[in-house]
């Protein structure tokens, strides 16, 4: 897999995404249902937003790997939240997963009215390999 980052500026470095990605030569794309903070017997967090944040990216690299994927092959990453500000509050949590994983990829973050019964983040990803 070839894997080309494009920014145009400099700005988007410090917030840990790209303004786009090119891939190329790719053997497989893994489209991934939006992660949350749902426990192995289906239940819902009712924890603060950190603690959701945390338990939400664990349960998208434990997707990722249970399909045979690396998280350094996320190339889009969409985050939807209840509150940009809580999330903000704790975003440096985000920013060492993404550094963790080596991964630069295109982002969008959406702040929803509502997420499922008592959520407050879901990740929504595209890896390739």
């Amino acid at each position: 897999m070839e894997k080309r980052i494009i920014n145009p500026w400099q700005w988007q470095d410090q917030r840990s995404y790209a303004q786009a990605v090119e891939v190329k030569e790719v053997t497989g794309t893994l489209y991934c249902s939006g992660q949350t903070a749902i426990n192995a017997a289906g239940e819902s967090s009712t924890a603060d937003m950190k603690t959701q944040l945390i338990e939400s990216l664990q349960n998208l690299e434990q997707v990722i790997d249970a399909a045979g994927y690396a998280c350094s092959g996320i190339v889009r990453l969409n985050i939807y939240t209840t509150s940009s500000a809580e999330l903000f509050a704790c975003f440096d949590v985000f920013q060492a997963w993404i550094a963790k994983h080596g991964i630069t990829q295109a982002t969008t973050l959406f702040e929803v009215k509502s997420l499922f019964e008592t959520l407050t983040v879901e990740l929504e990803a595209t890896v390739v390999k």
